[in-house]
């Protein structure tokens, strides 16, 4: 592979495919500094999500939206720990399956399904603008969605336009490194010593703004996304990282996915 980044130092906050970003980006020439932010852990208390899935098989809705890759694939292992699995992917063949982004359609596939309604853009406003100009009256909706996020003006759009909505997160998130590791990325950053962060997931942003606070360096941060290029893996990052303060350089034009950034990257930077 070439070295169009060769000299270039990388900042990676992904966590479950760290080595695989990191080793691209290597493979480019980079130096690359690991600090995953965000672990992806099971929910403390499986028995809603399981009473979830039985709710799901029991009384099938019209709808069901997926937010995430990560969310059915929790789904997934916990109706299998549950032994629903069978009726529970049955069951999600036959409602209709929107979709935010390319990872849970991905999921889908793997489960010989696909997606009805792959909502552009992959955001909560795109699903809102998607459903806008349909009659959802009498319609049962059940929605996968993620940690971390009240999803009010989703679920308030939802309540007011079907007959029922029933909300899930099957997963919970937790800190990856420790708070002095990523205050020290953070100085890093503010003293110019970064060419570029990489980031893959909004909770990323939320956690590095958190550290910021309670480290009290948010003035550091804030120098530090002045000084910093940032690349974003998809338009839901990189609103995230507009709310942090930050300014997207980078990000893959329609397909995204880790490898489409990292090409935006060495067009950027080669």
């Amino acid at each position: 592979m070439d070295q169009a980044l060769i000299g270039r130092r990388i900042v990676v906050p992904e966590t479950r495919e760290i080595e695989v970003l990191a080793g691209i980006l290597e493979r480019h020439g980079a130096s690359v500094i690991r600090c995953p932010l965000v672990a992806i852990r099971d929910v403390p208390d499986p028995a809603p999500v399981i009473a979830w899935l039985q709710r799901f098989i029991a009384e099938p809705p019209d709808d069901v939206i997926l937010f995430t890759g990560e969310g059915l694939q929790r789904l997934n292992k916990l109706a299998g720990t549950a032994r629903l699995l069978g009726a529970f992917v049955a069951t999600l063949g036959t409602a209709r399956k929107i979709t935010r982004g390319p990872k849970p359609a991905r999921r889908l596939r793997e489960l010989g399904l696909r997606p009805d309604l792959p909502v552009d853009p992959p955001t909560t406003a795109g699903i809102i603008a998607a459903l806008s100009g349909e009659n959802l009256a009498g319609r049962r909706v059940a929605v996968q969605l993620y940690p971390d996020n009240p999803h009010t003006e989703l679920l308030d759009f939802l309540r007011k336009a079907a007959s029922s909505v029933d909300p899930i997160v099957p997963y919970a998130y937790a800190s990856a490194v420790d708070e002095a590791q990523v205050a020290d990325v953070i100085g890093a950053m503010a003293a110019g010593e970064v060419d570029l962060v990489t980031f893959t997931s909004a909770p990323q942003l939320r956690r590095l703004s958190a550290v910021a606070r309670t480290r009290g360096c948010e003035a550091a941060l804030a120098a530090g996304f002045a000084r910093t290029r940032i690349a974003a893996v998809g338009p839901v990052v990189a609103t995230a990282v507009e709310a942090a303060g930050g300014t997207v350089a980078m990000m893959p034009p329609d397909n995204f996915h880790m490898r489409p950034m990292v090409n935006a990257i060495v067009e950027a930077l080669a």
